[in-house]
């Protein structure tokens, strides 16, 4: 499997998530990209956000948030 744009595009959307807290959510609004958009709606059909334009992380949305923003913080740390 190869990370493609649509699913760079939704590793995007998971690392705007705060993760300390479950009490607060992403919003996407309608003026948004589109490709952002697209990526929203696409992690609401996967389960791991509760609406189809945000909202919070599911439980399995939690975990995939927490495992892309472990992975982008290795990914720029300094060696």
């Amino acid at each position: 499997m190869k990370f493609t744009p649509a699913l760079i595009e939704e590793l995007e959307i998971l690392s705007h998530y705060n993760l300390s807290t479950t009490l607060k959510g992403v919003k996407v609004h309608k003026t948004a990209d589109p490709a952002i958009i697209a990526a929203t709606e696409r992690l609401y059909k996967k389960g791991l956000i509760t609406l189809i334009d945000g909202g919070y992380l599911t439980p399995l949305g939690l975990e995939a948030a927490t495992h892309a923003q472990d992975m982008l913080t290795i990914m720029t740390s300094a060696i």
